[in-house]
């Protein structure tokens, strides 16, 4: 049984494989200024630090010249494409969506914490039929300051009512680590999405999200 009353995950590239489709409504922004069309593998490379960010890291890694205004007419290009298919090419990776089950049904509250626009948060979850699994999802525009900020989380916990000590945070990333960090909370990394890339104690590496139980 875990230790946990409570877990709080990161969902791209923690719960889902959602690269292919941030990368499709990347591109549709992009096409709005004339920019080049990058494949997945490419964008997947900068996700975490939601869309805004991953627009301007993207731009400077090509060496593109670019303004704000620029940059929000793609920010607004792509929220409107990944509205309109939130989740049509978003897969799970390997167990995520029965180990969350499991999870629920030994008593563990679920929530989210991602860096993902709000509103686009609340669709893909509906499309994949997860809205019910958590009793909240916080997206980077629903909060003051995004992840890293530990003030993200600590939004989450405070919504489901979570006393401190009673709840780790999971994610892929060192964004991820860092807001647990800062959150002075106990983090756990899964293997897949950036998993890898995270400097972290043999310990706090999932196999898969059911080793939580034991946690």
């Amino acid at each position: 049984m875990s230790a946990y009353s409570a877990l709080i995950f990161d969902l791209d590239g923690t719960l889902i494989d959602s690269a292919p489709d941030i990368a499709k409504a990347l591109n549709a922004g992009f096409k709005l200024n004339g920019w080049p069309e990058l494949d997945s593998a490419h964008v997947e490379k900068f996700i975490g630090n939601g869309p805004r960010r991953l627009i301007i890291d993207i731009l400077n890694d090509l060496e593109i010249a670019y303004d704000e205004a620029a940059v929000q007419r793609a920010f607004d290009g792509y929220l409107q494409a990944y509205l309109d298919d939130p989740a049509g090419r978003t897969r799970f990776f390997s167990h995520v969506r029965e180990d969350l089950a499991t999870l629920r049904a030994s008593g563990i509250r679920l929530g989210i914490c991602t860096n993902k626009n709000h509103e686009v948060t609340q669709k893909v979850l509906e499309q994949l039929g997860l809205s019910a699994m958590f009793d909240i999802a916080l997206g980077a525009d629903a909060v003051p300051a995004c992840k890293p900020d530990p003030g993200h989380l600590l939004a989450v916990a405070k919504a489901m009512g979570l006393e401190a000590g009673t709840w780790a945070y999971v994610g892929d990333t060192c964004v991820d680590h860092q807001t647990a960090q800062a959150a002075e909370v106990p983090f756990f990394v899964v293997p897949w999405g950036g998993g890898a890339m995270v400097d972290i104690a043999p310990e706090q590496r999932l196999r898969r999200l059911a080793d939580l139980l034991e946690h």
